[in-house]
C-alpha cells in the first residue's frame, strides 16, 4: 500500500517528464519527417537543371534515407533510448541482414553505377534483361521501363549492370538495315534504280552519311539488295514502315516481281507393269 500510495504520490511528475519527452520526440520525428521531404524535393529541383532525370531522382531518394534514418536516430535519444548503442546494435544487425540481402545490395550498388557511368538515362528506349523499354525512372534498387504498348517493367538494377544494355536512343542517328527480294527474271538494273529514287524522294534520309544500295546476294529463289539508308533516331519506325511500303507499290507499278518461297512438285508416273 505504501508503494502504490508513493507511486501515486509521484504520478503526475512521471507523467509530466515522460509526457514532455514524448511530445518533443513526436514533434522531432515529423520535423524530421518534413526536412526528409523537403531535401528529396530540394536536392531533385536543384540538380534537375544541371544533370539528367535519372542523376537527380536517385540523388533525392538518397538524401530522403539520410535524413530519414537521422531522424529515426534523433526521436529515439529523445525518448532516452541510448542511441550509441543502438547504433552498434544495428551495425551488428547490418552485417547479418547486409548478408542475407546480398541481392538488394547488389542493386544498389548497381543504382550507383548507373546513375555514375550513365549508360541509360530517363527517356531512353532500351534493350537489357531480355526486355525493352523506355526508361521512366531508375530508383536505388530498381529501374521502371515504359514499353510501347503502355506496359510497365521494374527490372532489379544488377540484371541491366550485369548484363549487355543495348541504348537505341543515345546516338542522334541511326542506319536502317533492309533487305530487298527481286526476282530473277526481273530488270536488276532498273530495280536497284528505282530503290535509289525512293530513298531520294524521301525527306526522313538523310544525305549525310550516304545511304547504300546493293546487290548482296542470289539466294535460291530471289536476288536480294541490301538498301541502308541513315535517319535520325526518332524517325526510325516511321520511315522503316513508309519505306517498305513504297518499295512495294513502286515495284508493283513497275511490274518487278518480289518472289516468296516456292517448291516445284514434279510427279513421275510408273507404269503399272513396274508395280509388280
Amino acid at each position: 500500500m505504501e508503494n502504490l500510495k508513493s507511486f501515486m504520490e509521484h504520478l503526475p511528475d512521471l507523467v509530466m517528464a515522460y509526457g514532455v519527452k514524448a511530445i518533443f520526440a513526436i514533434v522531432i520525428f515529423y520535423i524530421g519527417k518534413y526536412l526528409a521531404s523537403l531535401a528529396k524535393r530540394v536536392t531533385g529541383n536543384v540538380l534537375s537543371r544541371k544533370v539528367d532525370k535519372t542523376v537527380s531522382f536517385f540523388v533525392g531518394n538518397l538524401a530522403w534515407a539520410v535524413v530519414f534514418t537521422f531522424t529515426v536516430i534523433a526521436t529515439l535519444g529523445q525518448l532516452g533510448i541510448q542511441t550509441a548503442s543502438l547504433v552498434a546494435i544495428l551495425g551488428a544487425a547490418g552485417l547479418a541482414v547486409g548478408l542475407a540481402l546480398q541481392g538488394s545490395l547488389s542493386n544498389f550498388a548497381s543504382g550507383v553505377l548507373l546513375v555514375t557511368f550513365r549508360p541509360c538515362r530517363a527517356g531512353d528506349y532500351i534493350e537489357a534483361g531480355g526486355v525493352a523499354g523506355v526508361v521512366d525512372e531508375i530508383t536505388i534498387f530498381a529501374t521502371r521501363l515504359k514499353t510501347p504498348d503502355n506496359k510497365v517493367i521494374t527490372l532489379p538494377n544488377s540484371s541491366l549492370m550485369n548484363g549487355s544494355i543495348t541504348n537505341y536512343s543515345m546516338m542522334s542517328t541511326r542506319r536502317l538495315d533492309l533487305v530487298i527480294g527481286v526476282s530473277y527474271d526481273a530488270d536488276i538494273k532498273k530495280a536497284k534504280q528505282l530503290l535509289i529514287e525512293i530513298l531520294e524522294n524521301n525527306d526522313k534520309v538523310l544525305k549525310d552519311p550516304a545511304y547504300t544500295v546493293g546487290l548482296n546476294d542470289l539466294a535460291d529463289s530471289s536476288i536480294n539488295f541490301v538498301v541502308r539508308p541513315w535517319v535520325n533516331s526518332a524517325d526510325f519506325l516511321t520511315t522503316r514502315f513508309a519505306l517498305l511500303e513504297t518499295i512495294k507499290l513502286t515495284f508493283d507499278e513497275h511490274g518487278i516481281g518480289i518472289p516468296y518461297p516456292q517448291m516445284d512438285v514434279h510427279v513421275k508416273e510408273i507404269p503399272a507393269a513396274q508395280t509388280h
